[in-house]
């Protein structure tokens, strides 16, 4: 059967009026900020006061886009006759967003909670140079990361926590059998009965 002239027209000129009925659904941005997922990779944000420049971060990026120096400085010794300890300082703590591909791996090995991930991504630059941010910077993204997720009710206890209430609980039940027996002994006897020694009523 040989095909109807302008079918394809037709068809076309549905798609587009059943296109134009429908609602718009492009985001007006930047007007209308997007609403972004709670665990959406923006900018890290660093909590320089958890940071004990260990450099298990910049030693892990795959891109060598974390830059970190300190200095080590003297603590005195915390009692009299104790030894003096050294303890490192940082000086700069640095992130090139120009290489970082957002992998995370820098906040997963972080022993001390000093990074996390802020949604903020409205950081372009008009100089390359500028895509390099130090710690008053990384800092300031710090208060933009939200809050971490409420705990699962239903969920399993944590081991460390499960451990923790055991080793409570049997401290605390060594402990019980102790403190009863002093309070046992110190018990005065009961006004009808002789105390040790003593003969009862004739």
């Amino acid at each position: 059967m040989a095909p109807i002239p302008g079918a394809g027209l037709a068809k076309g000129l549905a798609v587009t009026l059943r296109t134009m009925t429908r609602k718009t659904v492009t985001e007006q941005y930047p007007d209308v900020q997007p609403e972004l997922p709670p665990r959406t990779r923006g900018v890290i944000g660093l909590f320089e006061e958890n940071c004990t420049v260990c450099m298990l971060c910049a030693r892990e990026c795959p891109d060598w886009c974390i830059y970190i120096d300190s200095h080590k400085e003297t603590v005195p010794a915390a009692v009299e006759g104790g030894r003096e300890r050294s303890r490192n300082v940082l000086d700069r703590f640095a992130i090139d967003f120009a290489l970082c591909m957002y992998c995370g791996i820098c906040i997963e090995v972080c022993p001390f909670d000093a990074l996390f991930w802020s949604p903020e991504f409205e950081y372009a630059e008009t100089d390359i140079h500028e895509l390099t941010h130090e710690r008053d910077r990384l800092r300031e993204w710090m208060w933009t990361v939200p809050a971490p997720p409420a705990l699962d009710p239903a969920a399993e206890e944590p081991k460390e926590l499960a451990a923790a209430r055991k080793a409570a609980e049997k401290l605390a039940a060594a402990q019980a059998p102790a403190s009863e027996a002093p309070a046992s002994a110190s018990e005065e006897p009961a006004p009808d009965q002789p105390a040790p020694g003593e003969e009862g009523p004739a």
